[in-house]
């Protein structure tokens, strides 16, 4: 894996995401081609299904690592803000769209794509944050 990164705290977080990312496509993969082959019921179609949330909590607590980490206020600074802007646009599309289900009957939106909604946005708040810094 190439990091483009000097800061040796961005590097292990990079790392350990991904570690994660790759943790949850192989637990993915196996929860579903598990519940769909052999189709468990009780406490193994529970466990089976909650197994791709582990890595999923892990890359939350490799952020809080990550934040912990970081030696550069500024940085850290605004990671912090990219975060509590995607994590503001999540509350407020999920709010929006759960009044839409409950009065208008708006298709449903399934919770498991709350994870990447919220990094998308993260995403695009630390872009915009980088934008307004650097001009």
């Amino acid at each position: 894996m190439v990091c483009s990164t000097n800061n040796p705290a961005q590097r292990r977080y990079l790392i350990r995401f991904a570690v994660c990312m790759t943790i949850y496509i192989v637990l993915l993969l196996v929860s579903v081609l598990a519940l769909k082959h052999f189709q468990p019921t009780g406490v193994p179609a529970y466990a089976l299904a909650v197994l791709p949330a582990l890595p999923i909590i892990a890359s939350l607590i490799v952020m809080g690592i990550y934040l912990a980490e970081e030696k550069d206020e500024f940085m850290r600074n605004l990671q912090v803000q990219a975060l509590l802007g995607g994590t503001g646009v999540t509350l407020s599309v999920v709010s929006v769209w759960g009044f839409l289900e409950k009065f208008v009957h708006a298709q449903h939106f399934d919770l498991f794509m709350v994870y990447p909604l919220f990094w998308v946005a993260t995403g695009l708040t630390a872009a915009v944050l980088w934008m307004r810094v650097r001009s």
